[in-house]
């Protein structure tokens, strides 16, 4: 794997990440009592950045997937598990547990095994 097509896969998985505490900031921000389900989650400015998000990641997902195999880039999506704790501490004032650092450890090692 190229230095190229590893930064692009780890790119991609931290704007998943980025999208996940857009979402949570958008679910924050969903009133239905004023604007109505439909209302409230149509005109969510949060909803319309993480959305888009969302697809500038999966676009490059597919770009990376021409260059690397499906079974070797896989695995770093399990790098979201380590992301977005550390974003939602940082972004969203969320507790960052001894328990999700240990996990995130394990979960690290375990990428690096899976894509030797």
């Amino acid at each position: 794997m190229t230095p190229v097509s590893l930064a692009a896969i780890i790119g991609t998985v931290f704007m998943l990440a980025v999208g996940q505490v857009l979402f949570k900031f958008a679910a924050n921000g969903i009133d239905i009592a004023q604007k109505g389900f439909v209302g409230a989650v149509l005109l969510n400015k949060w909803l319309i950045v993480a959305l888009a998000v969302y697809f500038v990641a999966t676009v490059l997902w597919l770009l990376v997937l021409r260059k690397v195999p499906l079974n070797l880039a896989y695995p770093f999506v399990a790098l979201a598990f380590i992301f977005v704790p550390v974003l939602g501490h940082y972004l969203l004032a969320e507790p960052l547990r001894l328990q999700s650092l240990l996990g995130a450890a394990l979960i690290g090692a375990g990428v690096w095994v899976s894509v030797r």
